[in-house]
């Protein structure tokens, strides 16, 4: 007898077959009708059983949540929604579920609930859709990079340096409470400390990325990273993923290529490879989107929404005639924005950027060429003074994705950004050596791993896209 996932069931044609399986009660009806789910698909496949024939003890313990085992013969169904179900020859149960006390019975549930119960979330058709996405996506990640001839590095988890000059970390520390030693002005010597000196959770991988693209060429990231921002946003994480690719020899326009097609190759893989998690993730967006006022609802459908970046040539904007549209856009003149642009030099909001790709340019944007003051020390200034090298890719729903740059190769405009932003060269030494030996052209962009997981399941809380979100005040689980 074989042991089968419900997948290969329910795509196999070998009725009469006998099969063994093993899942997770999703109702049980009528004391007949078992729904069997394993965690390999979100559809369950229906278990009939001879109930006249079973124990009652047994039959009492088939309850929403139970973990039971199954033998026995697949034949074509006779109800509705399901090509063929398994008529059940020997049942047991493997693990028992209270019906009075299990968290996630079969009806609605509130995100709300199911985050307080993240430990048993998965088990939901939502949650179990967005998760198997999730994974695939990150093989995706992984294989676009692998194919293309990228080195794969682990960076530093704990860092002495601040990347993005955001000053936003999580200090790591081995002091006991309270008695950390003090320095004679009466500050904590971290020299006395485990690593010597104060270190922190990273925020980006970015800059020990550069030293492997320096030697190897290609390489990038994906790993953890970590932001103390008090943020308690939809939009926000303490501890996220971030991708991180750093290529040498190359400009701002390979990076714009490398992005484009980094992201259309990892979108193309999971509309090839998720089917039935998007078609239900769509589905649910849609009734989603038909509670909320007209207004409100998105113009696009989850996977009209990911062709349209998968099949659109992403429009290139300089950010100073994206500032121009935005000054003399409709909802700017009628002050509709929150944050109304008047002038160059502006930070963008997420408002300025939708508008830009879902209602002007109607395709996603590469945004280039920012003001150098509201971006990093890193980005390679250009020749009129004040600009630099960056871009961020802009995407329908979410506004930005990726944040990149070429970065500043050129030692002594590297040192010179360094001391107007008061970051400390004898932190970043190793960093500044780089452009002194052997310094040539090279870029790369961050992109937040959980956002694209967002955009690609329809999600509108960054809280649902990550196993367990660690967010201001909650660190459960």
């Amino acid at each position: 007898m074989t042991h089968k996932n419900v997948a290969e069931i329910l795509k196999s044609d070998s009725v009469l077959q006998e099969v063994e399986l093993k899942g997770w009660v999703r109702t049980f009806r009528s004391n007949r009708f078992i729904a069997l789910n394993d965690g390999s698909t979100l559809n369950n496949i229906q278990c009939v059983i001879d109930f006249e024939n079973t124990d009652e003890t047994t039959l009492k313990r088939i309850t929403t949540g139970a973990a039971i085992a199954i033998k026995g013969t697949i034949v074509e169904s006779q109800g509705k929604g399901q090509s063929v179900e398994v008529q059940v020859s020997k049942i047991e149960i493997l693990g028992d579920c209270n019906p009075e006390e299990y968290p996630i019975q079969p009806k609605k549930h509130s995100f709300e609930f199911l985050r307080e119960n993240a430990h048993l979330r998965v088990r939901t058709n939502t949650f179990s859709a967005v998760m198997r996405v999730r994974s695939k996506l990150s093989f995706a990640v992984h294989k676009y990079f692998q194919e293309n001839d990228f080195n794969y590095v682990n960076t530093p988890i704990i860092t002495g340096s601040d990347a993005e000059g955001a000053g936003e970390m999580f200090r790591v520390t081995n002091f006991e409470d309270n008695k950390a030693p003090l320095t004679e002005d009466g500050k904590i010597d971290y020299s006395k400390d485990f690593f010597g000196k104060e270190t922190n959770l990273t925020v980006s991988g970015q800059l020990e990325a550069e030293t492997f693209a320096m030697a190897l060429g290609k390489a990038y990231t994906f790993g953890p990273t970590f932001r103390a921002e008090n943020s308690n946003t939809t939009r926000h994480l303490a501890e996220f993923w971030m991708i991180e690719p750093e290529v040498a020899f190359m400009d701002l326009d390979g990076n714009m290529d490398l992005a484009e097609d980094f992201i259309k190759s990892v979108i193309n893989d999971i509309l090839k490879n998720c089917k039935d998690d998007l078609a239900f993730l769509d589905e649910r967006l849609t009734q989603e989107d038909k509670s909320k006022p007209q207004a409100e609802r998105s113009e696009m459908s989850l996977l009209e929404k990911l062709r349209f970046v998968a099949d659109n040539n992403f429009k290139r904007v300089s950010y100073t005639e994206a500032i121009d549209i935005l000054r003399n856009s409709k909802p700017n003149k009628k002050k509709k924005f929150q944050y109304l642009i008047n002038e160059w030099g502006a930070d963008l909001q997420s408002e300025h950027e939708r508008y830009l790709v879902e209602k002007h340019f109607k395709c996603p944007v590469i945004l280039f060429d920012y003001p150098a003051n509201i971006k990093a020390f890193y980005m390679r200034l250009n020749d009129d003074g004040k600009t630099v090298r960056a871009m961020d890719v802009l995407f329908p729903g979410i506004g930005e994705i990726v944040g990149g740059a070429q970065r500043e190769e050129r030692y002594d405009v590297l040192v010179e950004k360094m001391k107007a932003m008061n970051i400390d060269e004898k932190e970043l030494w190793w960093y500044l050596d780089l452009r002194k030996y052997g310094t040539a052209v090279h870029s790369g962009f961050g992109l937040g791993f959980e956002r694209l997981v967002q955009f690609t399941t329809g999600m509108s809380n960054i809280r649902d896209v990550i196993p367990f979100p660690r967010t201001p005040q909650n660190a459960e689980f």
